[in-house]
């Protein structure tokens, strides 16, 4: 079974930065937000001709890549892919049907990306899959902020993706530095007992997965 990652937070926040240092050799990167990555660099190790990254805002493109990655011999090489965000996913959607009215178009939107992320706890074993995604945070029901994954529709709020994740990572920039917070601090942010004891860590991707495996 695959271990599978959500890092959550908000714009300039570092989820994307926190991805440098994955092998590019070994990483499938679908840019959902189809705006490059965020360092210095990175088009000398991500690029369709290196069959290594993919510019895509349709989950149903997203969810190919992923049976792909999964299936075929080509792509056993890969140990990580990266879905960054799965709000490009859900905001490209919604706005493709935006002239549809009723409740269709929202049970597809929530079936889709739920698709998407359950696909991927059924994948092989040594791959790592990680999806990025943006944040809300709104008051509970004490008057405390609270941060969680921001999703488009109902339906998707009801499901509560971050049920889907064993780690759920926040992303922050602190003083001009970017962290993960590890643990729930007023967020949905978890992870497997034992495995980060601390936190807030560095951010950095590579560090996450490797504490994962020997878990």
């Amino acid at each position: 079974m695959a271990d599978i990652i959500c890092i959550m937070g908000e714009s300039g926040a570092g989820k994307t930065t926190s991805m440098r240092h994955l092998d590019p050799k070994k990483t499938m990167y679908v840019d959902c937000d189809k705006k490059g990555l965020s360092w210095k660099g990175w088009k000398g190790q991500y690029h369709p001709e290196y069959k290594n990254y993919v510019k895509t805002d349709y989950p149903q493109v997203a969810l190919q890549l992923l049976r792909k990655v999964n299936e075929e011999e080509m792509f056993r090489h890969i140990t990580v892919v990266v879905v960054d965000t799965i709000n490009g996913l859900m905001i490209a959607d919604e706005m493709r049907r935006s002239r549809e009215k009723g409740y269709d178009k929202w049970q597809d939107l929530a079936q889709s990306i739920y698709e998407l992320i359950d696909y991927s706890l059924t994948m092989r074993d040594g791959l790592t899959i990680v999806f990025t995604a943006h944040t809300q945070t709104e008051h509970d029901d004490n008057g405390y902020l609270f941060t969680r994954i921001k999703t488009s529709g109902r339906k998707l709020d009801k499901i509560t993706l971050e049920s889907k994740f064993s780690t759920v990572l926040l992303a922050k920039c602190v003083d001009g530095k970017y962290v993960f917070e590890t643990q729930a601090n007023f967020s949905t942010a978890k992870s497997p007992l034992g495995v980060l004891e601390e936190k807030v860590i560095d951010n950095d991707i590579v560090k996450v997965i490797e504490a994962l495996q020997e878990f």
